[in-house]
């Protein structure tokens, strides 16, 4: 077996004992290589985890602690300093490397040469140093090296100085220390001297030895911190072999015929078993494998006031014992240095593993609408949530609707109730002078319907902003398009019924059929039954009802994501519900045209044409308006509001350019609204057909003006109270049947 720092006990020669120090090599099963027998083995300085294989070690034991200890308590050590960030360096071969699967050990001289290795990089106090009992508390590896070492943590197996050692070690001379055959070479090297003048080279500076030099006094002397050891391994030895001899030879001096040869299975047996109080106070037993416990002392390297020293700061047995309160750091004092590869993600962030290195990872956010399920997951919150501010869980998006006090509802609902006042004042107007001429020329049944008409326009406003519900919305659904179509198509049976009369005037003097009114409110309930027919099929086919809409405004940023409450009225059912309306508006402006000719003070026809003309510039204001802006954060509101203004400013144009000139006459101008002699309706549409002719020849008169009876204006009956302008409808009615 080939040993270092050996000591070797010589007893009777049947009886070869090793007292090994670091081991190196295989020994196999434990057989010395060319010892020929089973030789049991204690060691005072191998430390190496291999040598705990019984398979393989099975006659070595140790009285210093296997280094699955020392790697033990460097764990701990490093975990109540809270680092997850360990580098690990280690000496090439079987000895440094099993340590580093240990956690473990660096050689004094490459622990030197690491450290020189950090200075040069100006790496000094980057890294802060964590040693193994190679280190310990040895000035060698620091030397020179103060500053870039400060701070290291080193661990020795727990030691203490032998005394009476110092004084026996510095009185030897090579005089009185002749039976240690390496006694002269470890005096040459300590004295750095050489024994023999044949030794010495010529221009050397090496001196010849004196034999006058003393230990401690010519040379720096410190007690190896492995006497202790060392002495234990003896005594275990020897408390082995008197145990061996107790038993196998009771009341002999020597070796009895039991122990001549020496049974070195039995010997080994007797190891494992002693149990004693060691040169420092410690007990020195083996466990099965032939480790003894494990028991360090926890140094710290520290600089203070240009001094440098390590400091005991804990212990190991079994379990550690760590004052952290004892320990300095270099720039930082008492500050505990942080040593992590990454630093903990925050809330809302996942951890992202580096692959091969399980204490490193990259934090990444969770973005969008996910929220941080574990350390490890995002996951995205459900349809109708967003994710808290930190992310770390999910809660209901808010849910926004069109109040009644919001700036977008302001218009709209003064329109409304400034409509729906104005509408009600007509009514009672007309009802007021329902028998006056203006009244009855305007066509009072269609009239009554029209202005019903106009106040559900308005009174569609409230709907539109109210909390959308089941009565809400069926109430949107027939009342929204249903106002509008009640308007048009009563507008719409007025100048159909203008342009037959006058049509059928240029052919003969009959009248055409279906323009009493009875058959005029036939024909507008007939084209609002439409509506309410399509408005029907509709509620059978998808029933009513209210909606959230959490895909309306979902923005990019959560924190701005709102749920729209709405009715389930898309944009295309929009479409098709105000499209009757629409229809009967373009056809109602077709015929507006086609009696554009008619003497505008004969009948409304021209202010129903500009009337429908305003309506369509409305209208067409409104489509760009409308669905250019479906992708607006806004949308709800812009689209509510421009909407019922819409609707509102429809009805307005209606009310104003075909009634409130009505009212004013009646109000403020009664001398002019006084009935005038009958006429047929030969003398009526005769009249009619010559006043187109009249005008367009008009251009040759004087003034401008080509009037007939028929034509003159409002003003006419004030000067000329034997004629007037009014024929209304009713009388053309009624002269269908004249002579």
């Amino acid at each position: 077996m080939l040993t270092r720092h050996s000591l070797l006990t010589l007893l009777p020669a049947s009886l070869l004992l090793g007292v090994g120090g670091e081991v190196w090599g295989d020994t196999g099963s434990g057989e010395l290589s060319g010892g020929g027998g089973q030789i049991p083995q204690i060691s005072y300085a191998s430390t190496a985890p291999d040598l705990s294989d019984n398979s393989r070690y099975d006659f070595f034991s140790r009285v210093v602690p296997s280094d699955t200890y020392q790697a033990q308590a460097m764990v701990d050590i490093v975990r109540a300093l809270k680092w997850n960030y360990v580098s690990t360096l280690a000496s090439e071969g079987s000895y440094g490397e099993s340590g580093v699967e240990a956690f473990m050990q660096k050689s004094r001289e490459d622990g030197e040469r690491v450290l020189e290795a950090a200075r040069k990089a100006n790496q000094t106090g980057h890294f802060f140093w964590m040693g193994s009992d190679s280190w310990g508390s040895k000035i060698a590896p620091v030397l020179h090296l103060e500053e870039v070492a400060e701070g290291a943590v080193t661990i020795l197996p727990k030691r203490m100085s032998v005394r009476g050692f110092d004084r026996y070690f510095s009185s030897r001379t090579l005089d009185n220390n002749r039976r240690n055959i390496w006694f002269a070479e470890f005096w040459e090297d300590n004295f750095h001297c050489k024994l023999s003048r044949h030794a010495l080279k010529k221009g050397s500076n090496v001196k010849k030895c004196t034999n006058r030099e003393r230990i401690g006094q010519d040379s720096a002397y410190e007690q190896e911190g492995k006497v202790q050891f060392v002495i234990d391994a003896v005594y275990a030895m020897g408390h082995a072999l008197h145990a061996m001899h107790r038993d196998l030879c009771p009341g002999r001096v020597g070796l009895c015929p039991r122990m001549d040869p020496v049974d070195g299975t039995q010997l080994l047996k007797y190891i494992r078993n002693v149990n004693f109080s060691g040169i420092a106070g410690n007990p020195v037993t083996f466990n099965e494998n032939g480790d003894a416990p494990g028991r360090y002392d926890i140094y710290q390297y520290q600089l203070r006031n240009g001094s440098a020293e390590y400091k005991v700061i804990g212990s190991w047995t079994d379990h550690l014992h760590l004052r952290i309160e004892r320990m300095l750091w270099p720039g930082s004092g008492q500050q505990l240095p942080r040593s992590v590869c990454s630093l903990p993600c925050q809330p809302g962030e996942r951890k992202k593993t580096v692959k091969g290195m399980p204490c490193c990872w990259h934090c990444e956010p969770c973005t969008g609408y996910q929220y941080q399920v574990d350390r490890y997951t995002c996951k995205t919150c459900p349809y109708d949530m967003r994710p808290t501010e930190n992310r770390t869980g999910c809660r209901p998006i808010p849910i926004i609707k069109l109040e009644w006090d919001s700036p977008w509802a302001v218009l709209p609902l003064f329109l409304a109730v400034a409509g729906i006042a104005a509408t009600l004042f007509v009514v009672v107007t007309f009802v007021r002078y329902n028998d006056t001429p203006i009244v009855k020329a305007s066509g009072r049944e269609l009239s009554y319907v029209l202005l019903a008409g106009i106040f559900l326009c308005y009174a569609t406003t409230f709907l539109m902003i109210a909390e959308p519900d089941l009565g809400t919305c069926s109430l949107r659904r027939i009342f929204l398009g249903l106002g509008m179509s009640i308007s048009y198509a009563a507008l719409l049976t007025k100048t159909n019924r203008i342009y037959r009369i006058f049509e059928q005037g240029k052919r003969s003097v009959s009248a055409p059929r279906f323009i009493s009114p009875a058959s005029q409110l036939a024909i507008t309930f007939s084209l609002i039954s439409l509506q309410l027919l399509g408005i029907c099929v509709w509620f059978v086919v998808d029933p009513s009802h209210s909606v959230v809409d959490f895909q309306d405004q979902r923005t990019l940023d959560p924190r701005f994501a709102r749920g729209v409450l709405k009715c389930d009225i898309s944009d295309l059912s929009l479409i098709c519900l105000l499209g009757y309306s629409m229809l009967l508006m373009v056809t109602c402006t077709v015929y507006a045209i086609k009696t554009r000719g008619v003497p505008e003070t004969f009948n409304e026809a021209k202010p129903i044409g500009f009337t429908m003309y305003t309506t369509c510039i409305v209208w067409l204001a409104f489509i760009p308006i409308f669905f250019g802006t479906s992708q607006s954060a806004d949308k709800l509101y812009i689209q509510t509001t421009t909407l019922t203004v819409s609707v509102s400013l429809s009805a307005s144009v209606s009310l104003g350019m075909l009634y409130m000139p009505k009212v004013y006459i009646i109000l403020f101008h009664p001398e002019q609204n006084v009935p005038k002699r009958k006429r047929s309706l030969k003398a009526v549409v005769t009249a009619a057909t010559m006043s187109n002719k009249f005008t367009q020849k008009g251009s040759f008169r004087p003034n401008g003006e080509a009037k007939s009876e028929l034509c003159e204006n409002l003003e006419a009956p004030a000067q000329a109270p034997e004629r007037g302008p009014f024929v209304t409808h009713q009388e053309i009615g009624r002269n269908r049947r004249a002579p």
